[in-house]
């Protein structure tokens, strides 16, 4: 019997040209470690996300940010405007900061800040779990919420812990891993439907995602173990549009809702206005805004919120990593999606207030 895995036949890993260990997910969290009254302000904020999701607020639950975040800079000036919005609008809203580090490519791509950091091709990943987790805990320390996109199954380890609310991505939807992840998490979910405009995949996540579940995952001492789950209920559908188009408007939002509620789920719907529901084009994202408005407006009870793509500067840039040069980046404008500037982005905000006082 071979007593090395040097003795063992050369044909696995064919394809693996490295391995490089991290520390462990306990050690950066204790790097940037939450104290009680932080962790205490998150719990309250999942609980007030979740009595929206469940009926038990009225209040409109709002994820507004950039598409994804490439420079702390940047990230921190923005984290200022939510805070003041959150402020003016508390009676009418919770208002949680967007805070992507991991972006799905559809082919190729800078795939996040958390994978390359340095937006050079040099993919330094350790650099980026600190970088997500430090401006994760300095964002939550103004007193502004968090959200993401979960992606990776091993990730959110690091950084799980200071996020109020997850997404998991119309291509990821349909995934079981990602429906195994989201029964653990301790914060609430939304589910997109799929890219082709099926809203059954989302109902079906949300469905999986409340059982119980039992699977291989990373432990926070870096061990590979059997995850338990008890199962997550406070899920909901997102509504992103599809390559078929829109799919805000009231006959698609009373479908989805009957659609969960067909089988016992939260049916309120969340709005992203991005994505397919603007054709890709960021100036569109007020159309999805006036609409669901007019449905808030119109006291439908079935929108629970709204997702905005949102930075400091209107539109986008192009960077490549390894070909572009990260110096030669406008400040406060996105690399990835485009999205609607800070000005905008008050007016989106004053019309779903007035929809909701209304």
């Amino acid at each position: 019997m071979p007593n090395s895995l040097d003795q063992i036949g050369s044909s696995d890993d064919t394809r693996v040209n490295s391995i490089e260990f991290l520390p462990s997910p306990e050690r950066i969290l204790l790097e940037k470690s939450i104290n009680a009254p932080l962790s205490n302000q998150i719990i309250a904020c999942r609980q007030k996300i979740a009595d929206i999701i469940h009926g038990r607020s009225d209040r409109l639950l709002v994820v507004v940010g950039p598409c994804s975040i490439h420079d702390p800079e940047s990230a921190l000036e923005y984290s200022e405007y939510v805070r003041g919005w959150r402020e003016l609008y508390g009676d009418e809203m919770e208002i949680v900061m967007r805070t992507y580090w991991e972006k799905p490519r559809t082919t190729v791509g800078w795939k996040g800040l958390i994978n390359d950091p340095d937006l050079d091709g040099s993919n330094r990943v350790e650099k980026g779990l600190r970088t997500a987790r430090r401006l994760l805990w300095e964002i939550n320390g103004k007193g502004v919420p968090t959200a993401t996109e979960f992606l990776d199954p091993i990730s959110p380890q690091f950084y799980a812990d200071l996020i109020s609310w997850g997404a998991i991505g119309a291509r990821t939807t349909e995934s079981q891993i990602h429906r195994e992840l989201a029964s653990g998490l301790s914060c609430p979910v939304g589910f997109k439907n799929g890219t082709d405009g099926s809203v059954q995949i989302a109902v079906d996540a949300m469905r999986a995602s409340a059982w119980q579940h039992t699977f291989l995952g990373a432990g926070k001492d870096g061990r590979i173990g059997i995850v338990n789950t008890s199962g997550n209920s406070d899920s909901h559908i997102i509504l992103r549009g599809s390559t078929q188009g829109t799919n805000y408007d009231d006959l698609s939002v009373r479908q989805a809702s009957e659609m969960a509620k067909k089988f016992h789920l939260p049916h309120q719907v969340m709005i992203d206005v991005s994505h397919q529901n603007s054709q890709k084009d960021y100036r569109r994202q007020m159309e999805g805004i006036d609409e669901t408005a007019l449905q808030i407006r119109g006291d439908t009870g079935r929108i629970l919120g709204v997702m905005i793509e949102s930075h400091l500067f209107e539109g986008n840039q192009s960077h490549t990593p390894g070909k572009d040069d990260p110096k030669k980046l406008e400040y406060g404008k996105s690399i990835t999606d485009a999205c609607v500037d800070i000005a905008t982005t008050e007016e989106m905000l004053e019309k779903l207030a007035s929809a909701k006082r209304k």
